[in-house]
């Protein structure tokens, strides 16, 4: 049985934020049950939830040898109809090979899905449970959607290793999910980076939660301060923030930051994930190698028919340097770069100079204008003479628009797209 979750026997697999917990057995039998009925080779969608039913949906698909593409159960019909005429559930033969689609952004709008195995899969899940020390102790809590890969890899590596999984929908917005958290005695919590900014502005490391020993964080770039301020408070707890990296293309995580090192190596995503290798192209684009690597992409039915087409090797689209003990830092998107009157300026690189002012801020831009987003007034004058201060421009090049809140995808990373329009 996929994750060998039929020899946990009596261990809880899931407890549920209604009350209701789950044996190992019972999930094994429901996951053979629903696994006769499908069929092999044939493309199946799962509208997901943080529930039972889509966890078992999706165990029972990898099981059977049905692809699965799971999606936001709470998107608009619409949409969802969209992707069910390109893709024909139901219909569609697909590569012997093919295990699971997942959408690239953490958004079910675009048709474009990554293509991952049943040996990405493991591969990662098994990764990093060994990194994480991952056991049947643990209970992880979901604060993620289990259809955006970060969230599903904390799925994985955990039923691998016979944890109990604390399942909820619930955010940490709502006073349900720490009383859940609490009464459960969840011992790890994983955000993205907007995640623990917003934890950190609820005064999160002032709270009284001795049963949570790790916590991790991936998704994108934490400002290197912020991660450093959770690193020193975490080892001041006896507890772990690991910070990591990855992409859905490499099924979830490449690397990860050893908690040895991290109080001295802060800003660093770290090292390659157990079995992974990195390297730097020409450009300085960060190229990842492993056997979680996704066989590409598909926009059409007919993409599911495609054989491995990465071999093992993602370029990241993300630019990086290494330092002298082999640790990796991140220094931006390779597509997030504007000239400004013919200096190349990195718009990741802005944020993180704004960090410090005000940490609910994201840029945006175009050829000769960047615009800093910001949810307070009366910080432009501040903002304007950091950002001429530091990067030599004149301050005509910045632009400081405040909005109401920082548009967020589903997966919690920050809308850019959405952003550039309002430039």
């Amino acid at each position: 049985m996929i994750f060998g979750i039929d020899t946990y026997k009596e261990r809880i697999a899931i407890i549920a934020d209604d009350g209701t917990r789950m044996t190992y057995d019972e999930l094994t039998e429901r996951v053979a049950a629903r696994a006769k009925e499908l069929q092999r080779g044939v493309l199946q969608f799962c509208l997901c939830k943080n529930s039972i039913e889509s966890i078992v949906e999706y165990l029972a698909c990898l099981e059977a040898g049905a692809p699965v593409v799971l999606l936001d159960a709470t998107k608009d019909s619409e949409t969802i109809e969209n992707l069910r005429k390109i893709y024909k559930p139901g219909e569609t033969k697909c590569h012997p090979d093919l295990a699971l689609c997942l959408t690239t952004s953490g958004s079910t709008g675009s048709p474009k899905l990554v293509r991952l195995t049943k040996r990405n899969i493991l591969a990662n899940a098994e990764s990093i449970a060994e990194y994480l020390q991952i056991d049947e102790n643990e209970r992880p809590i979901t604060m993620l959607p289990m259809y955006y890969s970060y969230g599903l890899s904390i799925i994985n590596s955990h039923l691998l290793k016979g944890a109990t999984i604390l399942l909820t929908d619930k955010t940490y917005a709502q006073r349900e999910f720490w009383n859940f958290l609490k009464e459960n005695e969840a011992t790890s919590m994983s955000g993205v980076p907007y995640t623990w900014e917003l934890l950190r502005r609820l005064r999160f490391m002032r709270m009284y939660l001795p049963s949570v020993k790790t916590m991790t964080q991936a998704g994108g770039k934490l400002n290197a301060e912020i991660a450093k301020e959770y690193i020193q408070w975490a080892k001041s707890q006896g507890k772990r923030f690991i910070v990591m990296y990855g992409q859905t293309e490499a099924t979830a995580r490449m690397s990860y930051l050893p908690w040895e090192k991290a109080e001295e190596k802060y800003a660093s995503i770290g090292v390659a994930i157990p079995g992974g290798e990195f390297s730097l192209a020409e450009d300085g684009e960060l190229v990842y190698k492993g056997e979680n690597v996704s066989m590409g992409y598909a926009e059409c039915a007919e993409d599911l028919l495609k054989g491995d087409e990465n071999h093992g090797i993602l370029h990241t689209g993300d630019m990086a340097r290494v330092d002298e003990d082999g640790f990796y830092y991140i220094t931006g998107r390779k597509k997030r770069f504007v000239k400004i009157w013919g200096n190349r300026c990195n718009l990741d690189q802005i944020e993180q100079m704004v960090k410090p002012i005000i940490t609910t801020c994201a840029c945006a831009g175009v050829d000769d204008h960047i615009t800093v987003f910001v949810t307070k007034d009366g910080l432009e004058k501040e903002i304007k003479d950091l950002l001429t201060a530091k990067t030599g421009l004149n301050p005509i090049a910045f632009a400081v628009k405040v909005i109401a809140s920082i548009p967020v995808k589903d997966s919690g990373k920050i809308d850019y797209q959405l952003l550039q329009q309002w430039t």
